[in-house]
């Protein structure tokens, strides 16, 4: 089997699993590319993407543009002829870029693609209550995620698992998936297929602050879904009042029941083990959250410091 040349584009653990499957394989990993080091936290220190770090470990040559189409950078990418190019979770690349090498640019997408094209394919299938979902390579063009399949694998969804977990089994069949497209193109044995054309496909568009909220309102199912898929990041939320104050709860993890009643939805049942906030059909019972300027407890321990709130969010 043909060893290839790649230069990897990505930023984000999720990226980095890729990476190291590459680098651990037959192909050679000839340059990486990722974001510029960032400051961040309290302190302002500066960090290193995830990949970055990997890279700067293992030897690899790392290119940190701020342009991509910088002639600099795309000279210094051409003359390390390579093969192929792999991207995992990193930004839109202009096409003088991504047609550069040979045999072209592949990306891997945590969905089974048409569905959820965007930028939380994880998040969207856990909050749409999908029982399954995948991984999908394909070359990319200059529409986002319309890119030619060249391979995909399933991968079943619990019905207690959140977006995190999920992501953490995608990292790891992701990360096979590459190195098999990787192996296949570098056999000629992958048949690349345009996608299938869909009426409504399921989008996955980037989750923003306000699309955090939850809405209690709905049936109890669609809300433990939207919490699950928010979980752990970038978090559902809901607010609270204590005494005067109006803050905002985070729920992490809960269960929730059907069943008849009578009370408007968000309204509060609390006691001195548990709380429930009522739905559309039943309630939900909070497992793990976060009060505002507090750190992520449990139930049992939030109860131990806050008794006395209502539930002030009826959206």
């Amino acid at each position: 089997m043909k060893s290839l040349k790649v230069i990897f584009f990505g930023t984000p653990e999720f990226a980095k699993t890729s990476l190291e499957a590459i680098h651990q394989s037959h192909h050679e990993v000839v340059g990486v590319v990722t974001v510029a080091d960032k400051a961040s936290g309290r302190g302002q220190k500066i960090h290193q993407s995830a990949v970055k770090e990997f890279a700067v470990e293992n030897y690899l040559p790392v290119f940190q543009p701020e342009k991509l189409r910088d002639p600099e950078f795309l000279e210094n990418i051409k003359n390390l002829n390579a093969d192929v190019f792999v991207v995992v979770a990193f930004r839109m690349m202009p096409k003088i870029l991504f047609e550069m090498p040979e045999m072209g640019t592949f990306n891997l997408h945590a969905s089974l693609l048409p569905d959820y094209r965007g930028a939380a394919p994880i998040n969207y299938a856990v909050i749409n209550g999908e029982k399954k979902t995948g991984a999908t390579t394909f070359f990319i063009n200059e529409k986002i995620d319309e890119g030619n399949i060249l391979l995909q694998n399933e991968i079943e969804i619990s019905p207690e698992e959140n977006a995190g977990e999920l992501h953490d089994r995608l990292m790891e069949m992701g990360a096979k998936l590459v190195v098999e497209t990787l192996d296949g193109l570098s056999e000629n044995s992958i048949q690349e297929k345009p996608q299938p054309e869909v009426e409504h496909p399921k989008n996955a568009f980037k989750i923003f602050k306000e699309d955090t909220r939850i809405t209690w309102n709905q049936n109890s199912e669609t809300v433990h879904n939207f919490i699950r898929g928010m979980s752990p990041y970038p978090a559902s939320f809901t607010t609270i009042k204590i005494g005067e104050d109006e803050k905002f709860l985070k729920i992490y993890k809960g269960k929730f029941e059907n069943e008849t009643h009578d009370k408007t939805p968000g309204s509060l049942e609390i006691d001195k083990h548990q709380f429930k906030i009522f739905t559309k059909d039943g309630f939900y019972v909070p497992e793990e959250v976060q009060l505002e300027g507090k750190k992520r407890m449990s139930v049992k321990d939030f109860l131990n410091g806050f008794q006395h709130f209502d539930h002030i969010s009826m959206a």
